[in-house]
Order: structure tokens, then C-alpha cells, then sequence
């Protein structure tokens, strides 16, 4: 029965990563920000795992997300973006499910999406201001352009007229795009989560046909 759980368990992981590659493909630019950020939903499948089965379980779909979409897809930012979607994603997963895990309730789940959403703010700023951006235009230049902070300012001026800076760059598009980002992910995450934990709950066919 253990190992027949353990399976089970593994399969349902499978499956939310997969439904999360799928989600990070299907992605769309908010008009505040430059381009190169675009919004996904692939943390919901995420939060779902980590509410089910605990934080670590919710780092591991986030970390098999990411190599599943580095084999089908690639990466044309040297990984870099795959990194900056691994750390700001966590830092959303684990504390929202941490919170969460030890006492499942509406409140909690609440309270940690709060949480969870403004860690994932704060991560977001300072990764952006300190390693993604340099990492980004260190792995994004070429013989011929050397990319600079500048380039990712201006980026950010052509669609936002409060960016005129990195410090706003980070302020009126960074922070906003996450929270927005944050926001989104949370409510579907609490529109949906008890209804799809009683599928993953399920212990047999009678008591899934009696769910849908």
C-alpha cells in the first residue's frame, strides 16, 4: 500500500510539473514592462503540489518544470531566465505552502498566498537589481554589442515613463509585475485548490467519479 502511494504520489508530481511547462510556454507581456518580462501561470500547478504534499515537494516540481522546459524549448538567455523563474518562483511556493501545510485552512492558505506573494516581490527587486540584470547582459552580449544596465533602463522607459533609472526600473515595473503576477496566480490558486485536492486525495475510481 506504501509503495503503491509512493507511485501515485510521483505520478500526480509528474503530472503538475508538465501542466507547468505547459503554462510557462503560454505566456503574455503587461504593458508596464518591457518585453522580455512576461507573465505565465506555471506556479499554480506548483502551489497545488506544495499545499498537497509540503514545500519540498512544491521545489521539486518547480526544479523539474524548469529542466522539462530547458529540453523542449532551450533557453536563448544562457539559462538565466530559467534561474530567475526557479528562485522568484520558490521564493512564492515555499513560504505560501510552509504557512499553509502546517494548518490547512482557507485563512492559512490565505496568509501564506499573502506571504508568499510578498516574498516573492522582495526576492524578485533585489535578484533583478543585483544577479539577473548583470547575469543577463554579462551571458546577452556579443563580440560586436556589449549590453549594459542601461539598455535594460531603456527598455523599460520605451513602454513605462516612471522608468528612468534602475532604482525605478525595479520600483514601477519589476515590483509591479510580480505583485500583479502574485496577485493572479493566488486567486486562481484559491478559487481551485480544494476542489482539485479532493481529485489528488481521490483513493479510487468510485471516489473521482463522485468528485467531477
Amino acid at each position: 500500500m506504501k509503495n503503491r502511494n509512493n507511485i501515485r504520489k510521483l505520478l500526480i508530481i509528474a503530472l503538475l510539473a508538465t501542466i507547468s511547462v505547459v503554462l510557462m510556454i503560454l505566456e503574455f507581456p503587461l504593458p508596464f514592462a518591457p518585453s522580455f518580462y512576461e507573465l505565465d501561470f506555471s506556479e499554480i500547478p506548483v502551489l497545488i503540489g506544495a499545499f498537497a504534499y509540503g514545500p519540498l515537494t512544491g521545489v521539486v516540481i518547480e526544479a523539474v518544470k524548469i529542466l522539462l522546459n530547458l529540453m523542449f524549448t532551450g533557453s536563448i538567455t544562457m539559462g538565466v531566465g530559467e534561474l530567475a523563474n526557479f528562485l522568484i518562483g520558490i521564493s512564492l511556493v515555499v513560504p505560501a505552502s510552509m504557512i499553509y501545510y502546517r494548518h490547512k485552512t482557507r485563512k492559512r492558505a490565505v496568509i501564506g498566498l499573502v506571504v508568499g506573494t510578498f516574498a516573492m516581490v522582495t526576492m524578485g527587486a533585489v535578484l533583478n537589481a543585483f544577479v539577473l540584470l548583470p547575469a543577463y547582459a554579462f551571458f546577452m552580449s556579443t563580440p560586436e554589442y556589449t549590453l549594459t544596465i542601461a539598455d535594460f533602463v531603456a527598455a523599460g522607459a520605451a513602454v513605462n515613463p516612471l522608468v528612468t533609472n534602475l532604482f525605478s526600473f525595479i520600483m514601477f515595473a519589476v515590483v509591479p509585475f510580480n505583485l500583479f503576477k502574485g496577485i493572479l496566480v493566488s486567486a486562481v490558486v484559491i478559487l481551485i485548490y480544494k476542489r482539485v485536492s479532493m481529485l489528488i486525495k481521490a483513493k479510487d475510481s468510485e471516489d473521482f467519479e463522485e468528485i467531477i
